[in-house]
């Protein structure tokens, strides 16, 4: 597994400043990707037990609302079991910080996947730049959703979110 980057304050990919870490590689290469850097499996840096202690050491003020996980695709099957063990551990220490995912994939073909018992957004769908519309939140194109992942797994249903 492979990342391509990590933001130490980010503050347009969730509420609130956050850490974001983009991983590496993705097979759905979207039109107009804001991020086609990524999609490379290749690509990136080594992905290992420091650059989770150290995204978990950026995130340790109190003014780090909580961590994004974008892509790249974070839940490919190559990054997928990477993604997992870096929420469970950011659960484990800042249990009252939230967690983001960006995903290409649909909350329906991720709703069996334990990364999602430790999330608490997910924005899903791929980006369709045919649906691109700058004025939403947290999302490029009208068929993604912003996903209460928590609501969502105990109704068994998409619940969205809302700030």
């Amino acid at each position: 597994m492979r990342y391509a980057k990590i933001r130490k304050m980010d503050i347009s990919n969730g509420p609130g400043v956050r850490v974001s870490i983009f991983m590496q590689g993705c097979s759905f290469h979207c039109k107009n990707c804001f991020n086609p850097e990524t999609w490379d499996f290749n690509g990136g840096l080594a992905f290992d037990d420091s650059v989770i202690d150290q995204v978990l050491n950026l995130c340790k003020e109190d003014y780090i609302a909580g961590l994004s996980i974008l892509g790249g695709e974070p839940m490919h099957p190559n990054n997928i079991e990477a993604t997992t063990q870096l929420v469970k551990s950011f659960k484990k220490k800042y249990p009252k910080k939230n967690i983001w995912i960006w995903s290409g994939f649909l909350f329906d073909q991720l709703k069996d996947k334990e990364v999602l018992k430790n999330i608490d957004v997910l924005v899903d769908g791929q980006f369709v730049d045919e649906k691109k519309d700058p004025t939403l939140k947290w999302r490029g194109s009208s068929n993604q959703r912003v996903i209460d992942v928590p609501k969502s797994l105990k109704k068994g249903k998409v619940v969205l979110f809302c700030e």
